[in-house]
């Protein structure tokens, strides 16, 4: 169990960090070409400018001295010829010029053609003067003669691209290194939050299968705590509920266990007592054989009212519908149960409060169900008490029957559990007064059949029932 919850636990935590690690990467690459890409359009852009300024100055010499013989002298102002030896250093520094602060840079070649396409110079003095111009790259300006209205010549910007090239991925590397101490900080961020993430997810879950594993094996009743309103404190609370639920079903199997032993063993223990007394003698026949019948047809019933209900439970319990007056349905069921009222002296009534239009009904099932609940009355209303059987149609439209007693009344705790099968008070445990726990049960799956309800309240024991 532990080893499950470490695995997830390690699982979340991993996915975190493949996830961080992954946008790092994703971070990093983007940054390394978009940053390469940026600084060329930058160098480019830069000598557009100087190209733009040399470009003038070009102009004004070739002017000034008729052609290009004083290139030189505009070179060397605009900065772009370098001292001996320099040619092999790899950097040139450029001046300040006018508000405009020139960066150190790499060394800017710079190419001056004719307009009959001859060299005629080169700063870094790779071309020779007079020689036909090769294909040259980086930026290129034309020179026009302002006097004549046409070009002269062009000129040649680039820098030294290995330098450039160097000193990008030098600049890049030293990106990369700080991205990457950026990367493990954050990696390590991510680790502790995937950390309190995973125990926050993981305890509940661990703390669920443990209950559960207790369940099977103790059939206890453990219960989680429910920390928070989020999915895995509504799972905890889910547990709970299902954890009571079985604990009540539990109890309620116990009770029909014991109920049920109960109801069979009674009758048994009498048969068997009347077999013994007619056998040695001390019964008459006739008398034990009329308790041996009474009894053998409380097991009948038992027995038929358990096959009952299993058929409800497995759908096969079918209905035959007719319309059916619930005034004259309700009046049936009472004058058979009157005899027995009239002999405990109970008065039983039926007094309704409304028309009831005909419904379609199992007649012979409603009136086992109604049947049912009168005998329930009857049993637990004293002598001189009263039962009022009422219908009418209520508030929402719908039929409605009602059976008041002012018997026994039932405890609130017992409520909720009367339609279970072989429930009973404590109250009316005695066989000559609870009958066999059935009946409510009973009435309750012919209810439901007929998609109605049915239900109990009463105020308290010794103040009646309403069903």
């Amino acid at each position: 169990m532990s080893v499950g919850a470490a695995s997830l636990r390690g699982r979340i935590m991993l996915a975190f960090v493949l996830i961080v690690v992954l946008a790092v990467l994703l971070s990093v690459t983007v940054g390394y070409f978009v940053t390469r890409s940026q600084m060329n359009a930058f160098v480019a852009q830069l000598l557009t400018l100087e190209a733009d300024d040399l470009v003038r100055a070009l102009r004004r010499e070739h002017g000034s001295a008729g052609g290009w013989a004083t290139v030189d002298r505009a070179l060397a102002q605009a900065g772009y010829l370098y001292p001996e030896g320099e040619e092999h250093d790899g950097r040139g520094e450029r001046p300040e010029r006018g508000s405009e602060m020139l960066f150190h840079v790499d060394r800017v070649r710079v190419v001056v053609v004719d307009d009959a396409g001859l060299i005629v110079r080169d700063n870094l003095s790779r071309l020779r003067p007079g020689t036909p111009a090769p294909e040259l790259g980086g930026t290129v300006a034309a020179v026009i003669d302002p006097a004549a209205g046409r070009p002269v010549g062009s000129v040649h910007l680039d820098v030294e691209r290995a330098f450039l090239a160097a000193e990008t991925h030098g600049f890049l590397r030293a990106t990369l290194v700080t991205t990457a101490l950026g990367a493990a900080l954050t990696a390590a961020a991510a680790l502790l939050l995937a950390a309190w993430i995973a125990h926050r997810i993981t305890t509940p879950v661990t703390r669920l299968t443990r209950a559960a594993a207790a369940i099977a094996r103790r059939g206890g009743s453990a219960l989680l705590p429910v920390t928070s309103a989020d999915e895995l404190g509504r799972m905890s609370a889910a547990f709970n509920r299902m954890t009571r639920a079985l604990q009540t079903q539990r109890e309620l199997r116990r009770r029909l266990i014991d109920d049920l032993s109960h109801e069979l063993n009674t009758p048994l223990c009498v048969i068997r007592l009347e077999a013994q007394g007619l056998r040695d003698g001390l019964q008459a026949p006739a008398h034990a054989a009329d308790r041996i019948i009474r009894e053998v047809s409380l097991l009948h019933n038992l027995v038929s009212d358990l096959n009952w209900l299993a058929e409800t439970d497995s759908g096969e319990l079918r209905l035959t519908r007719e319309s059916c007056s619930v005034d004259e349905l309700v009046s049936a069921e009472l004058r058979r149960w009157q005899p027995q009222a009239q002999m405990r002296r109970i008065d039983l009534s039926f007094q309704p409060w409304s028309a009831v239009p005909a419904l379609d009904l199992d007649r012979t099932r409603m009136r086992q169900a109604l049947g049912n609940v009168i005998r329930n009355a009857l049993q637990h209303t004293a002598t001189g008490g009263r039962i009022i059987v009422a219908a009418g149609v209520a508030a929402a439209g719908q039929a409605a029957i009602t059976v008041t007693d002012d018997g026994a009344g039932i405890d609130a705790a017992d409520l909720p559990y009367l339609f279970d099968r072989l429930y009973r008070t404590d109250e009316s445990r005695t066989r000559g007064t609870g009958g066999s726990g059935l009946g409510l049960a009973i009435a309750r799956a012919i209810v439901t059949a007929h998609a109605g309800t049915i239900a109990v309240t009463s105020p308290g024991p010794g103040k009646g029932t309403t069903v």
